[in-house]
């Protein structure tokens, strides 16, 4: 059937049956719903038949280009030190518990002169928001203005701030759309929301942490595979260098999931220690930026160890207004859950620390709610510890403690503990089939 390009019914129609949109019916769909000349009704019915039909490569490319084009492209060919162009990478992750990767990383990348424009979001449930845990640090300020960007990443190398609301503003229209549809879960639209705002963003090369696991939004290793490869696709396609890691998240990142306290480990690895897997991914993260950054022949953990990380990480939080000598705030309040039985720790659900970090008001149900600075979990013991029994597992942190009970009630059944069959070595009598960390990469074209 051959559809009218200004007709909604018959664009809805041409995807409900299975068919393929062209290139001008994608355009015309998502930029009339954008200015407010295509019905709500009409572009859910749309969205639902993606969902049920699918899109193919060519479709996913179009959609979000689309949405590029409905606002601004930020550019930063111009930026310059020295004489010399700079050239810029960023980050950006799925989502996950205790993911507080980005602060380290950032800075760290910029401390071998790159530069990383990392404009991120805030937290919605159980996955945390880099914006919210930056926040906790006196003074520092999310809203640059794009002159204050550029002068921050030419002097310092690095910053992380809140995207401009002009930069794809289809896809904030379209997912608040899907919010309330029940058309979230789409490979297609997941991938075209996510890249939209990323190529928007102007950067040169791009490094995807696809999360995978219980504390993941996609906890299915052959979607996550099929999400990474689609992104990667369409950043290639839009001329942004891109790859891929899949990562683990069935155990939630490092030792606590919060703000402050996210801050304050993200320090210690800064400070060349800090736990082992937020190291590793980090490092990891950072290797891949630089090798598309051009940065090659060195070991990103030096910087981590010599001190230059933590020098980029203070003039980056200096220059938007924080105080990196500063405390940082603590919880009035903590409580503690011990473990019921002695033995290996053989897991711990990602999702169910975030949730319990989410209840005790690190993170917000609903966009714009207050979230507290103070309140987290922390953990003292990791799968594959020996532990006994009455020996603390998890250290709440909360200004509110009647958030107390709902937070214990999401940590019950949050870790199995069995009995010690192992040799005594850590790692010793987990499960067989525990993931590593660094899943695999994803590359354009294999």
């Amino acid at each position: 059937m051959s559809a009218d390009v200004h007709d909604p019914i018959s664009v809805i129609a041409t995807k409900r049956d299975g068919g393929v949109l062209g290139d001008a019916q994608i355009e015309w769909a998502v930029d009339a719903y954008t200015r407010g000349r295509m019905a709500p009704e009409q572009m859910s019915a749309l969205l639902m038949a993606i969902v049920l039909r699918g899109m193919g490569r060519r479709e996913i490319a179009t959609w979000t280009r689309a949405m590029v084009d409905s606002g601004r492209r930020a550019d930063w060919r111009a930026l310059r030190r020295d004489g010399r162009p700079l050239v810029t990478v960023d980050k950006h992750s799925t989502g996950g518990v205790g993911d507080k990767i980005t602060l380290p990383l950032a800075p760290l990348v910029a401390s071998y002169g790159l530069a990383v424009p990392q404009l991120s979001g805030r937290g919605l449930g159980h996955t945390g928001g880099t914006l919210d845990k930056l926040e906790s640090i006196p003074g520092w300020r999310a809203e640059l203005s794009v002159d204050e960007m550029t002068a921050q990443l030419e002097r310092v190398g690095a910053v992380v701030c809140a995207a401009s609301p002009d930069l794809a503003p289809a896809d904030r229209l379209l997912y608040a759309l899907r919010d309330i549809t029940g058309t979230v879960e789409s490979i297609p639209l997941i991938a075209s929301s996510i890249m939209s705002k990323k190529i928007a963003e102007g950067t040169g090369a791009l490094v995807l942490d696809v999360k995978v696991g219980s504390g993941a939004f996609l906890p299915d290793l052959g979607a996550a595979r099929e999400l990474a490869a689609t992104m990667v696709d369409l950043g290639e396609r839009a001329g942004v260098a891109t790859s891929a890691l899949l990562t683990n998240m069935d155990t939630p990142l490092g030792r606590s999931a919060g703000n402050a306290v996210e801050v304050a480990e993200s320090l210690e690895v800064l400070a060349g220690d800090g736990p082992d897997d937020v190291v590793e991914l980090t490092v990891a993260l950072a290797r891949e930026m630089l090798e598309l950054g051009g940065v090659t022949g060195v070991d990103p953990a030096e910087n981590l160890r010599n001190g230059r990380a933590m020098d980029s990480w203070r003039a980056m939080v200096t220059a938007q207004g924080g105080d990196p000598d500063a405390p940082l705030p603590r919880a009035a309040h903590t409580d503690v859950v011990v473990a019921e039985s002695s033995g290996r720790l053989r897991r711990m659900d990602a999702r169910a620390v975030g949730d319990a970090a989410w209840r005790l008001g690190a993170g917000r149900s609903v966009p714009g709610e207050a979230v507290q600075a103070q309140a987290g979990v922390v953990w003292h013991a990791v799968p594959g510890d020996l532990i006994e029994a009455g020996a603390t597992l998890f250290t709440l942190h909360t200004e509110t403690p009647e958030r107390f009970a709902p937070a214990r009630a999401a940590l019950s059944g949050a870790v199995e503990i069995g009995a010690d069959i192992g040799d005594g070595e850590p790692g010793a009598g987990t499960s067989g089939d525990a993931r590593p960390l660094v899943i695999e990469r994803v590359r354009f074209g294999g």
